[in-house]
């Protein structure tokens, strides 16, 4: 008994000494602080131990990557991670100060932007505080919006090197190179190789889909994201439109298809009754195609039809499943 009794009392005692240790684990300084490599822009707090002179007022890269300090003097900063430019810090002050201990934090970074651009819902330009995949990267900028295309496409200077796909190729001008990789490949985990390091001044676009537009006498008019898909059927695009409205004329459905090489479209006939009856062929909607359903209370069916069209064409409305 006396035994458990001392065993508990030194587990007792020993509990705030484990609490600390992890938090100490927990809050530890992140991997990307360690392996980033800092450059024009960033901005920095510099503390080192028995110099004065050098405050932890915020020091900023110059756009020569140098920073001035007392003492150490001017010090190229760009190019360096923090502990290599605390070692350099440390081995200058060495001669005015015996065994200095220099601490650096990084409180703004600037030097490292990545742009995102198109079908994500925070669009912008985006500082890289070290390894970011393009995963991450689209996580930071908010995730895909459900317009998006089934491709993504990165830009990268030349001087990092060919970018790791297999569809990487140099633009015309020899400066860049460009690759697209897919979007469902690397939501899925299907291709981890996909899922790359970006790095500083990649530019990553994402372009809208291709759309379908169901307008008239149904629940929820508006246009549908393809996303990956090359069409949608027929009942496909009016089950994304949640059905027929109150009073539609089903029968007289049309496609409204752009007539290629002309800014016309032509009507194509879909009797929506027979379709949804099993009796009629589930046509195919295309990318810009129209699936207009008339009212049976209105009599200027190609009226209808027509602004119908006008109004799948200046829509804002835009309804698909999201990743």
């Amino acid at each position: 008994m006396k035994v458990c009794i001392v065993f508990v009392y030194v587990l007792v005692l020993a509990l705030p000494a484990l609490a600390q240790q992890t938090l100490s684990i927990r809050t530890a300084a992140p991997v990307e602080d360690v392996t980033y490599v800092m450059g024009p822009d960033d901005q920095l707090k510099i503390w080192a131990l028995g110099v004065e002179e050098i405050s932890d007022k915020p020091v900023r890269i110059d756009p020569s990557g140098n920073i001035d300090l007392p003492i150490a003097g001017r010090v190229h900063a760009a190019g360096l991670s923090v502990e290599q430019l605390k070692s350099e810090l440390e081995h200058r002050l060495a001669r005015e100060v015996r065994k200095p201990e220099v601490t650096i934090e990084i409180v703004e970074y600037g030097s490292q932007p990545v742009t995102v651009l198109g079908a994500v819902n925070h669009p912008g330009v985006l500082q890289l505080s070290g390894r970011k995949t393009v995963a991450e990267i689209l996580s930071m900028a908010g995730g895909l919006s459900p317009a998006s295309g089934p491709y993504i496409k990165i830009s990268r200077e030349a001087n990092w090197g060919k970018i790791p796909l297999q569809s990487a190729q140099p633009d015309s001008s020899g400066s860049f190179t460009v690759a697209t990789l897919k979007v469902q490949s690397l939501l899925a985990g299907t291709s981890p190789t996909d899922n790359i390091l970006i790095r500083p001044h990649d530019t990553i676009t994402v372009p809208t889909a291709e759309m379908v537009y169901v307008v008239g006498a149904v629940k929820k008019p508006g246009s549908f994201a393809l996303n990956e898909r090359e069409s949608v059927s027929v009942l496909q695009a009016l089950s994304m439109a949640e059905g027929l409205g109150s009073t539609p004329k089903a029968q007289d459905s049309k496609i409204l298809r752009t007539v290629p090489g002309s800014g016309e479209r032509e009507e194509i006939p879909v009797d929506l009754k027979k379709i949804l009856a099993g009796k009629g062929e589930d046509q195919a909607l295309r990318a810009n195609d129209i699936l207009f359903v008339p009212d049976s209370t209105t009599k200027k069916v190609a009226y209808r039809a027509a602004e119908a069209a006008v109004q799948a064409a200046t829509g804002v409305i835009i309804w698909g499943p999201r990743f």
